[in-house]
């Protein structure tokens, strides 16, 4: 008889720096303490991670691979074996859920090809979170990632946007790198129409969380500081 497969746990982390617990279920710890090998993007944030959540686990035992823009696919390619001799490996994200918007999504899809049971655990997304709390079309929205670096291309993604975000009464998500937070909020609201909604929601789970949605017209009287603080931005064109 064949040894049972080990399995890949999709392991979410906090959104920043809060306690655990005050938003991971049990369950989190639960797993990360059965749990010895780890595939990570940033190998000492997540030890910082694991560390916190389970104070009393050997950290010199821990087997850390890592997946960020550095790591080969063909070493990648390997993260799973271990799984072929029962052992189940954890997938760590850098902020709130694995492969959502996060380069885990490409050892998901390994498992998937070798047959490994994926286990994904319940845990904060911020693009989720925001979109509950914009108070948007909840049944059709898409999130677009990045938008352009280039100016004239970004105001152009986004004049699309708002189009797309009519057409199909689709509420649109993106993000931007932190600290181009306040450029990108400068060119919502100079590409955007008056009457167009857009929420903001920054820092989600923390104490500094800020959250609101309004028309464009009336974000022009609006200047959160958004600088290096992670934010997710929604709207939706009526």
């Amino acid at each position: 008889m064949d040894k049972q497969k080990g399995k890949l746990y999709l392991i979410p982390t906090t959104l920043g720096d809060n306690e655990p617990l005050e938003v991971l279920p049990y369950s989190v710890r639960t797993v990360i303490e059965e749990l010895t090998y780890f595939i990570v993007e940033n190998e000492k944030t997540a030890r910082k991670f694991i560390k916190k959540i389970t104070p009393k686990k050997s950290q010199p035992s821990l087997i850390i691979f890592k997946i960020d823009k550095y790591a080969e696919a063909l070493e990648v390619s390997t993260y799973l074996d271990v799984c072929e001799q029962g052992i189940s490996v954890g997938l760590l994200s850098e902020a709130g859920v694995p492969a959502i918007a996060d380069p885990g999504a490409e050892v998901v899809k390994l498992a998937h090809q070798k047959g490994i049971q994926v286990v994904p655990l319940v845990g904060p997304s911020s693009i989720i979170l925001a979109m509950m709390a914009s108070g948007f079309n909840g049944q059709n929205f898409a999130f677009n990632g990045y938008l352009p670096i280039d100016n004239v291309e970004r105001k152009a993604a986004i004049k699309s946007l708002e189009k797309l975000s009519l057409e199909k009464n689709q509420s649109q998500i993106f993000i931007e790198t932190p600290f181009r937070n306040e450029k990108m909020m400068t060119d919502l609201k100079s590409v955007l129409g008056g009457t167009t909604k857009l929420c903001v929601a920054c820092d989600i789970t923390l104490k500094t969380e800020y959250i609101k949605t309004l028309e464009i017209r009336d974000w022009q009287h609006e200047n959160p500081n958004l600088h290096k603080r992670p934010t997710i931005f929604i709207i939706h064109k009526e």
